[in-house]
């Protein structure tokens, strides 16, 4: 395998915004307006996750599968925040509001978490970059769904743990990629 054919994402970024936002259109111009990174997250914490679902269809007079058929598809996009702030903490809970309260002529904020049933969908793109090659992972349509299990150590920082899970739509692709790596080139027919 020659060498330039491997890949280390020498910088890895995460973008969100609303579902219906305008998706960048090719893997290295300036994001279109209305994505915010999510911020500083630990090494080696970025994940993408496919969890497709098959089912083996049996036969008495076979001792393997008939046939086996893909019955469900499912992609999972984590990583650890190092940054907390209103926009991670909302998109780490899957909603929820931040507000500001005054009391005693001291101002704090306050964070609720989304009540049952008021969960907030995202959009997002994994920007992954090594070198001249970058890569662009859409997702037009995502929502977190996991359990969120913080830790507070003392001698560590503590993160936010996001998962979000990809939602798919009719017609439309539940998640893409844009690349200007020249092995992604198609082969000559």
């Amino acid at each position: 395998m020659p060498a330039e054919s491997l890949f280390v994402a020498q910088m890895a970024r995460l973008y969100l915004a609303a579902p219906g936002t305008v998706a960048p259109t090719d893997p290295v111009a300036a994001m279109p307006a209305g994505w915010k990174e999510a911020g500083l997250f630990k090494p080696g914490s970025l994940e993408w996750n496919t969890d497709p679902k098959f089912e083996d269809l049996k036969s008495h007079q076979l001792r393997y599968a008939a046939r086996t058929i893909q019955t469900e598809d499912a992609a999972t996009v984590k990583v650890e925040l190092q940054e907390w702030n209103a926009g991670n903490i909302i998109a780490t809970y899957g909603g929820g509001e931040v507000t500001s309260v005054t009391q005693n002529g001291k101002t704090f904020y306050r964070y609720s978490p989304p009540k049952v049933g008021g969960r907030k969908p995202f959009a997002a793109v994994v920007e992954l970059i090594d070198g001249a090659k970058h890569y662009r992972r859409i997702v037009p349509l995502c929502d977190q769904v996991a359990s969120v299990a913080q830790k507070y150590p003392n001698d560590a920082e503590s993160t936010l743990p996001l998962e979000l899970k990809v939602i798919g739509g009719e017609g439309a692709d539940p998640w893409y990629d844009l690349t200007d790596d020249p092995g992604f080139a198609p082969a000559a027919p």
